[in-house]
């Protein structure tokens, strides 16, 4: 099943960058703008390695999305979705289990004049896309609510989208909010860029992109991993995100020729 393509007005902010935008200009994708491309090239001047961090992110989701899908999990809450890039989560999913249900979350217009791409499922699945922003959880708890069963289990998928949320936003306190609204045997799963590795050049970043308007907050393993308090870690447990299970993707040119500075981790809610 798949849901009505979204036809709302779009108004695109082309006057600083995005997120969204900049990851896809990373990726080599088309749907960025000239603001976006400049900031991702002054991130480049500081570590070249931003285009492979980029991918690693996106492997890091087929391969636990695999792992969830084979592991009985039948419905995903993907937050913080960005521009469509192929293979999709609900591709993914509904390869290894057809009938899996999800749901797409994003707060940029960008995205949602995208969005019918995200739309093309299997016909016993869903997928549909919601746009709202991670900071109103109840506007996405409620728009999910109509395509997910909330007494049955969630992935609640969270890929390099945190590290734009801010403390004073209240980043923990708002994934604590999604996932109470979760049953038992849901799971959580994040991505998420740190400054334990490269300090100088994340400091750098964090002030070039503050002067441009976009947050980043960077989190340390011990912050990251309050992420997940209360939940079970699945095995290996808080990892730099390429070296999780590595086994059930293929690896991404480059990942290994220096430093991912990231984390990764999938949690189940007992």
């Amino acid at each position: 099943m798949t849901g009505q393509d979204p036809t709302p007005a779009v108004q695109i902010d082309t006057t600083r960058p995005h997120p969204a935008r900049m990851y896809d200009w990373y990726l080599g994708g088309k749907d960025n703008y000239p603001v976006d491309e400049e900031m991702g090239r002054q991130m480049l001047g500081l570590d070249p390695r931003v285009p492979v961090m980029a991918r690693v992110n996106r492997a890091f989701m087929h391969r636990a999305t695999r792992w969830l899908a084979a592991n009985g999990v039948r419905q995903f809450l993907d937050i913080g979705t960005g521009i469509p890039t192929e293979p999709n989560l609900h591709q993914v999913a509904q390869e290894t289990a057809p009938d899996a249900r999800i749901v797409y979350c994003d707060n940029d217009p960008i995205v949602l004049a995208h969005a019918a791409a995200l739309l093309r499922g299997t016909d016993e699945g869903a997928t549909e896309y919601l746009q709202a922003d991670v900071r109103d959880p109840d506007a996405v708890l409620e728009g999910a609510r109509k395509v997910l069963d909330f007494t049955r289990p969630v992935a609640l998928s969270l890929i390099a989208l945190l590290h734009f949320v801010s403390d004073d936003d209240g980043a923990h306190d708002l994934v604590r909010r999604l996932l109470a609204e979760l049953p038992s045997g849901s799971y959580l799963v994040v991505t998420h860029a740190t400054a334990d590795f490269t300090p100088q050049e994340s400091k750098a970043a964090t002030e070039k992109l503050r002067a441009a308007g976009v947050t980043l907050a960077l989190r340390s393993r011990e912050e990251f991993t309050r992420f997940f308090d209360g939940l079970e870690l699945v095995e290996p447990g808080v990892e730099v995100p390429h070296h999780w299970h590595p086994e059930l993707g293929e690896p991404v040119p480059g990942q290994d020729d220096g430093v991912i500075p990231g984390y990764g981790a999938v949690a189940r809610k007992p």
